[in-house]
């Protein structure tokens, strides 16, 4: 490995630890769970990892919509010791809270908490009794939570 691929591949550690984070407090906030049975360890175990890879993936296709910088291949070819920058673009949201669309930029979570409004409902017509056929009716997407869905359908894995 050259002096650079070294000194990247040790700050990647810094992504197993914000993943440990990750899992433990900001987001997943996954509690000590005590199991005694080897299998149920395991179990536990891979749901979170599982948990974790569903959110990464979550992250880096929302990264148009909240404040990450999208300029991911500077990154790979930036001196690996100097200070990190952010692009232009990515410093623009910071500053603004603004996209380049002028919509609000969004954190993980706040983009989280959007999508949450959208909801189903099991609707009954009122004058019937509990036997009476329902039907569902889910509430229609704004545009920043259509943005949100399709990025997410969007995914390759």
């Amino acid at each position: 490995m050259s002096s650079d691929e070294t000194v990247r591949s040790y700050k990647s550690l810094a992504q197993v630890e914000r993943a440990f984070r990750t899992i433990k407090t900001v987001d997943l906030k996954v509690r000590p769970i005590h199991h005694w049975d080897a299998e149920r360890v395991r179990s536990h175990i891979f749901l979170c990892v599982l948990a974790y890879y569903v959110e990464w993936h979550m992250r880096e296709a929302w990264r148009p919509l909240l404040f990450a910088d999208e300029n991911q291949e500077a990154k790979r070819t930036r001196d690996p010791v100097a200070p990190a920058k952010r692009s232009a673009a990515a410093e623009e949201k910071a500053t603004t809270h603004k996209l380049a669309d002028a919509t609000q930029a969004h954190s993980f979570r706040t983009l989280l908490e959007e999508l949450a409004t959208i909801v189903r409902n099991t609707c009954r017509p009122s004058g019937t009794d509990q036997d009476a056929v329902t039907f569902q009716l889910t509430t229609i997407p704004n545009a920043k939570q259509r943005q949100a869905l399709q990025l997410l359908e969007a995914i390759q894995l």
